[in-house]
């Protein structure tokens, strides 16, 4: 699984996922990518998930270019134990995902859009298949049921 080798804080806050992200929001290496609709937190589980379906149907033709990396902490505390007594251990990574971001690019001749399909079905968010050149997304405003905490 993917993990960071080193961090500077052992346990992080759980921070905000709201509005559009700053960052990877256009086609820069692949010709086509995977861009989120809306915002969650992608485990190195679902990475690794979407990495394998993604590699088995390119093949050796294409390349695969991985444009998130899970690199914060999710603490937990163990089933049936009592409130206080500090925060609990680190259990998982993931990484931020907000709107508009790239998840993955890829360079291959045939089937982008079919292989781009069968690895969001791995993931736990809405997407769509972005071409190179094509516009990211508008900043759109939020859903009534978002905050903008």
């Amino acid at each position: 699984m993917l993990m960071p080798k080193k961090t500077k804080f052992r346990k992080y806050q759980r921070g905000t996922r709201a509005g559009a992200s700053k960052g990877a929001r256009t086609v820069a290496f692949g010709e086509y990518a995977l861009q989120a609709m809306e915002p969650v937190w992608l485990t190195s589980q679902q990475i690794e998930a979407m990495r394998v379906t993604i590699s088995r149907g390119l093949g050796k033709e294409g390349k695969l270019y991985l444009r998130v990396f899970p690199d914060k902490p999710v603490s937990k505390k163990p089933a049936e134990t009592r409130m206080g007594k500090g925060k609990g251990n680190p259990e998982q990574w993931v990484a931020v995902i907000k709107r508009g971001r790239l998840i993955c690019e890829i360079t291959v001749d045939k089937d982008a859009r079919k292989v781009l399909r069968n690895a969001a079905y791995k993931l736990p968010m809405k997407t769509r298949i972005v071409k190179k050149g094509e516009e990211a997304i508008d900043k759109a405003p939020l859903k009534s049921t978002e905050t903008t905490a």
